[in-house]
């Protein structure tokens, strides 16, 4: 079967996520589903063209509705109001909580055995939105953040010792945020690890630039958000689902008792492949990092709980209940 992928969202995050993955070869068609229809279609047609450019088979069309995305299976949700300067990801929660919702719905309906790979922001939280409007299983809802992480903690550790660009294999763990834990002690250059060649200083440093990494390119812009690298780091997972590659990526799912959690999703090792997030590796923390990381869930689960006492969850909990009494009347 034809691999077809939709990007939801047309703005510079997704667009570059469709552009890559045509650029790539990575699937044979890439839907764009966006709120304006025409500029869906015009940047459509320019990527097919460039992918023509580039002698690539892959067709890049908008979507006229959700039935569009039909067969897809893959889709990624990019859809969202960017951060301004002085706007925290928490600051977006309501707003991206209800675009999230209404898209996993026409997801649930149009793509119902789709893998769905989360971007917008807060990016935990509202892989728990996806996650529960969807019904999906947990290995088919992920959120993308780690890869994006590990990527801006690598950059920050070439730019401390001027060298091993593009042997630097960094790790993070936690919510997508300042409550992110860089974990230094599975960090390598090259695969010499990193406390070898930096102090303990130096390391605190890059940690503490690694998780004010979006917030310095928001500053900078002055207007939106990145999404050069967040876009190359979901098209890292996207490759990964379409080419079963087996790879083990940092990725935000829902915890099933593992590191001592149920219930929360948070960004922990996963091994990606056809199946999306099929197996959650466990790592060996220290103290602090254990710490660190009880924190971050704490954080992700303050804004959960926030959604819930504004009701948003209402009406799924509703269907979940109905659902369930359903099972047990047939039993």
């Amino acid at each position: 079967m034809a691999s077809k992928v939709t990007v939801i969202g047309t703005g510079n995050f997704g667009s570059t996520v469709a552009f890559i993955l045509a650029m790539r070869g990575s699937c044979h068609e890439v839907v764009l589903r966006g709120r304006n229809v025409d500029v869906a279609k015009g940047k459509a047609l320019d990527m097919s063209q460039a992918a023509n450019a580039a002698r690539e088979h892959t067709i890049v069309r908008a979507a006229e509705g959700p039935e569009d995305m039909k067969d897809s299976q893959i889709v990624v949700i990019t859809a969202g109001a960017p951060r301004t300067p002085g706007m925290s990801r928490d600051d977006l929660l309501v707003k991206n909580a209800e675009i999230v919702k209404n898209y996993s719905l026409e997801i649930k309906k149009y793509a119902p055995n789709a893998i769905v790979v989360v971007v917008s922001n807060p990016l935990d939280v509202m892989t728990y939105v996806a996650l529960k409007y969807t019904g999906f299983p947990r290995e088919r809802v992920l959120g993308m953040a780690g890869i994006l992480d590990a990527a801006r903690m690598a950059h920050f550790i070439y730019e401390k010792l001027g060298y091993g660009a593009g042997q630097i294999r960094a790790t993070v763990m936690g919510g997508h945020g300042d409550t992110m834990v860089p974990l230094p002690k599975f960090t390598t250059v090259a695969g010499v690890p990193i406390d070898d060649l930096l102090d303990s200083e130096e390391i605190g440093e890059i940690v503490k630039k690694t998780r004010n990494g979006g917030a310095q390119i928001v500053n900078l812009l002055g207007d939106g958000s990145a999404y050069y690298a967040p876009a190359k780091s979901t098209a890292v997972m996207v490759d990964a689902i379409l080419k079963d590659t087996k790879q083990i990526h940092s990725c935000a799912v829902m915890l099933q008792g593992e590191y001592g959690y149920s219930d929360m999703v948070s960004g922990v090792p996963v091994m990606i492949g056809a199946g999306g997030a099929e197996q959650v590796i466990e790592m060996t923390l220290k103290t602090l990092q254990r710490t660190r990381f009880k924190n971050s869930l704490a954080s992700v689960k303050d804004m959960v709980d926030a959604l819930y006492a504004n009701h948003f969850f209402d009406d799924c909990d509703k269907v979940e209940s109905q659902a369930k009494e359903s099972t047990k009347n047939e039993k």
